[in-house]
């Protein structure tokens, strides 16, 4: 860890971006919601244009995002501020802040944007919040829940099944599938070493965790609720972080901190393709139409490139230490 903080241990900890295609009735081009942890703020890329539009103030080093299309709102993690702000993406600017237990890190929505979960690092729990206008007043949400999860809950992913999310238990090499609607973990099971970052692959009900200190990426078949299987391991690069699903879902794109890559996989056979290069120690990363986006902490920038081949195609500055930890792409649906 380079720092003795939670912001030095979210270097570690792995972003989920889930890449699904956005919603066909939004009100403007996608935007990409970059999280910078050491200037405190949120970058907002227009990807119709690929510049930055906005600089949004949050939190104390922000690392979790979700972009949620159908809540219209984007739900950032600050751990160092112990709290969740809340982005409304119409007006690019905050209009709520969450207070969310003694450090929250994964972060991600329902399907239909109803529930963010979040995982709260120091205190083992997933935490629920109803983001439904009628939660709170202005722009926030109602906490619903606080579920005792394993040992250093990092990642984060809801499932298209209600009341299923699954989280990433670092510290104790599992991950679990929580029922929230019973409040209890249903499963779990054990994948590699230090697991953080989890992406949820609907169409083939596919779970993908990235394990950070064995540097592969562990397959989970998810169909059966009450048994998680192990269908493949895949050795990708030095320190895996973020991941997201490409060019139609036949590729996973998997960043690797501690070798400046990025592996792409093929979904298909679940096979290692190729190894890009040329990034500076690269963390989260999402998809969207032919283009995939992956962020560099140390350059303070994103990289886009095509996603069929991985072709560099240029790069968009933005804050300082760029995180990305999650799904940073989205927009709004039109009422």
């Amino acid at each position: 860890m380079r720092l003795p903080s939670l912001a030095a241990l979210l270097g570690q900890v792995v972003c989920l971006a889930l890449a699904t295609a956005v919603p066909a009735r939004v009100l403007a081009a996608p935007f990409a919601y970059i999280t910078n942890q050491g200037s405190h703020d949120v970058s907002v890329i227009d990807l119709a244009t690929q510049a930055v539009v906005a600089t949004v103030p949050v939190g104390r080093s922000p690392a979790g995002v979700v972009a949620s299309s159908p809540a219209g709102r984007v739900f950032i993690s600050n751990p160092d501020s112990k709290s969740i702000s809340v982005i409304d993406m119409r007006t690019q600017s905050v209009v709520g802040t969450l207070a969310a237990g003694e450090g929250p890190v994964g972060i991600d929505a329902a399907p239909d944007g109803s529930r963010v979960y979040a995982a709260d690092w120091f205190r083992d729990r997933l935490l629920v919040f109803d983001t439904r206008p009628a939660a709170s007043a202005a722009g926030g949400s109602a906490l619903l829940a606080s579920i005792a999860v394993g040992k250093a809950p990092a990642g984060v992913a809801a499932s298209d099944r209600a009341d299923t999310v699954f989280v990433a238990e670092r510290d104790d090499d599992s991950v679990a599938l929580v029922d929230t609607r019973a409040q209890r973990v249903r499963t779990r099971v054990q994948v590699g070493k230090h697991p953080f970052a989890l992406l949820f692959d609907a169409p083939r009900q596919r779970l993908y965790a990235l394990n950070v200190q064995s540097d592969d990426v562990t397959v989970l078949d998810t169909r059966d609720p009450d048994r998680l299987a192990v269908v493949a391991t895949i050795k990708v690069g030095k320190a895996p972080y973020g991941a997201a699903l490409a060019a139609q879902g036949t590729l996973l794109y998997v960043t690797n901190q501690h070798e400046d890559s990025v592996s792409v996989i093929d979904t298909a056979s679940l096979t290692l393709l190729r190894t890009l290069t040329g990034f500076a120690y690269p963390e989260g990363v999402a998809a969207h139409g032919d283009r995939v986006y992956v962020v560099n902490w140390m350059d303070d920038n994103v990289s886009v490139l095509d996603a069929r081949s991985g072709r560099a195609l240029g790069t968009v500055a933005t804050g300082k230490n760029s995180r990305g930890f999650g799904a940073f792409i989205g927009a709004p649906i039109a009422p």
